[in-house]
């Protein structure tokens, strides 16, 4: 199953450090929660994602409000240009082990 979208990107505001977020729009996270179904841990699903020219292995997590949240490391900020409260356009996500 393969994603694409776009998506501002967020600080998670829990952490001092500066943690990075895109959020998974709500009909593709209520689809990769019928696909993977039940989760424990984190919530957490395995995906390939792109960003621009950048490809990177990460997963993808689950949210209270049923949304999942992808990841954005420094080093693909960096690589992107990406500005936190901007929209991040085109990300991709496929899910690996689905």
């Amino acid at each position: 199953m393969r994603y694409v979208f776009d998506a501002a990107l967020f600080r998670w505001a829990a952490r001092r450090e500066l943690w990075t977020f895109v959020r998974v729009p709500d009909e593709a996270s209520a689809e990769i929660r019928e696909v993977v179904g039940r989760m424990g841990g984190f919530a957490s699903v395995r995906v390939d994602a792109r960003i621009g020219a950048t490809r990177f292995r990460t997963s993808i997590f689950g949210g209270a409000d049923g949304a999942f949240v992808l990841p954005v490391k420094r080093a693909v900020r960096d690589a992107e240009g990406l500005v936190v409260d901007r929209l991040v356009r085109d990300v991709e996500i496929e899910l690996v082990d689905h």
